[in-house]
């Protein structure tokens, strides 16, 4: 059986390692993009079982990247979590509103971060 592809979306090169890590250690396969050029450059090579997307990203923000793939063939049909540290009241509907399949708040609990990825495959 093959490892699940997770690519993350995040422009701290910390946050990409701690999940990269986490994420390997429980058999993901991971991709990572510190921007949304970056992202859609590896959407563009691999197509992965789901999407880590952090919302504050340098340039387009990351709700815009959720948007266009969500309208884009071949893509709209991944999970799409969004992953950050925004945690106030109502954040998550907006996050759902904006074609975001969960959220995931940072910073990630090691001990159930790859458990709750995993739950959107």
């Amino acid at each position: 059986m093959a490892r699940p592809r997770v690519l993350v979306v995040d422009d701290a090169q910390a946050n990409l390692d701690l999940a990269r890590y986490v994420l390997e250690a429980a058999g993901f396969d991971v991709e990572e993009a510190l921007d949304v050029d970056r992202a859609w450059a590896r959407l563009r090579a691999v197509r992965p079982d789901v999407i880590l997307v952090d919302i504050q990203l340098p340039g387009t923000d990351g709700l815009t990247l959720v948007r266009a793939i969500k309208v884009t063939p071949g893509l709209d049909d991944i999970p799409v979590i969004a992953f950050t540290a925004y945690a106030m009241a109502g954040d998550d509907q907006r996050f759902l509103a904006a074609g975001c399949d969960g959220y995931l708040a940072k910073p990630i609990d090691v001990r159930t971060f790859a458990a709750s990825v995993r739950r959107y495959l």
